[in-house]
């Protein structure tokens, strides 16, 4: 098969197209034939040297696929009611600049009716960390309101989406009042331009200074004091990246005071049944959200595979609004 491998660590440059033995599936798992892969942000960090996969995922970078079962387990497809031919989009821990992926069966989800592969291909990573960060972990429940630092990013779009589906009132920042209009046209109801404004001012202004109940964070650093300061009474704080730093100063009283929770996770190490366990939400709460129209991917460019080093310089350049994907003829 084509995939598109990590030469050697550094720029987009080193990512080059070679040819690999197909790989096989094993219990519990299928081979899907890929049509299109997604492009995130930890495929770059894996590119630099920074994001090792973990023990026993492919050296290939990719963690979301869209294609077709070419085969696999045939109990546990079964018992998920996957079949060969079907079409599906996976979430992985590696592997998914191939033409040929294996996904754990419950890590795959149906592409969406009137979804094309690139569309599929953009859901898995964002929705999955989504899901498992703003809901599970953040408990973001209708009326509150949810922070989205990142407004613009696949992550980004995607929160501001469920946020609004599942009634709550959605603040995005944004680097640019280009991108800040992006925001409220996904249905952001604020955007705040953090190169312009101090977020965590606008955003106790605009909740009438009782502050933000959800904080959705990638950048940490510096952030996390200001995020403290506007997170209101039994605040949650979700840090799911660091770009900004791995240190951070914040004031501990206010925790204290305001019974704040501030946590974060990592989404790629953690078991197979785990991630199953979102799918299964993801597929009973918000695929038919998708299918209704009500939710939708937002593509910002795609690339032939072969043109990898392109898509990852874009991604770095921060200039994308929404998801970078790549397509296998």
């Amino acid at each position: 098969m084509h995939a598109v491998e990590i030469s050697s660590f550094g720029a987009p440059e080193v990512l080059r197209l070679t040819e690999r033995p197909a790989p096989v599936a094993g219990a519990g798992e299928v081979l899907i034939r890929v049509r299109a892969s997604g492009v995130n942000r930890p495929d770059v960090l894996q590119r630099s040297g920074s994001y090792p996969p973990p023990p026993g995922a492919s050296d290939l970078p990719g963690l979301e696929i869209a294609g077709v079962i070419e085969s696999g387990d045939a109990v546990a497809m079964a018992q998920a009611g996957f079949g060969v031919g079907d079409r599906v989009c996976a979430l992985v821990a590696g592997g998914g600049y191939a033409e040929y992926c294996v996904a754990p069966v419950g890590q795959c989800l149906p592409v969406p009716a009137g979804f094309d592969d690139v569309q599929a291909a953009a859901l898995p990573e964002t929705f999955f960390t989504v899901w498992s960060n703003v809901f599970d972990r953040g408990r973001l429940q209708s009326g509150e309101t949810l922070l989205v630092q990142g407004g613009t990013s696949g992550i980004g779009v995607t929160a501001i989406q469920l946020g609004k589906a599942f009634g709550a009132t959605v603040i995005a920042t944004a680097g640019s009042d280009e991108k800040c209009a992006a925001c409220k046209g996904l249905g952001a109801d604020h955007a705040i331009n953090y190169r312009t404004q101090d977020f965590a001012a606008v955003a106790k202004e605009l909740t009438g200074g009782q502050g933000v109940n959800v904080i959705l964070d990638m950048v940490a650093g510096d952030y996390v004091a200001r995020e403290v300061e506007c997170l209101a009474e039994d605040g949650r704080l979700v840090i799911i990246a660091v770009q900004g730093g791995v240190k951070a100063g914040f004031n501990a009283g206010l925790v204290l005071r305001r019974r704040l929770v501030i946590t974060g996770s990592t989404l790629r190490p953690r078991p197979v049944a785990f991630k199953a366990a979102i799918a299964a939400s993801l597929r009973e709460k918000v695929w038919p959200l998708l299918e209704q129209g009500i939710v939708k991917p937002v593509i910002h460019s795609t690339f032939a595979a072969s043109r990898a080093a392109e898509a990852h310089a874009l991604m770095e350049s921060n200039q994308h609004i929404g998801k970078i994907v790549l397509t296998w003829a």
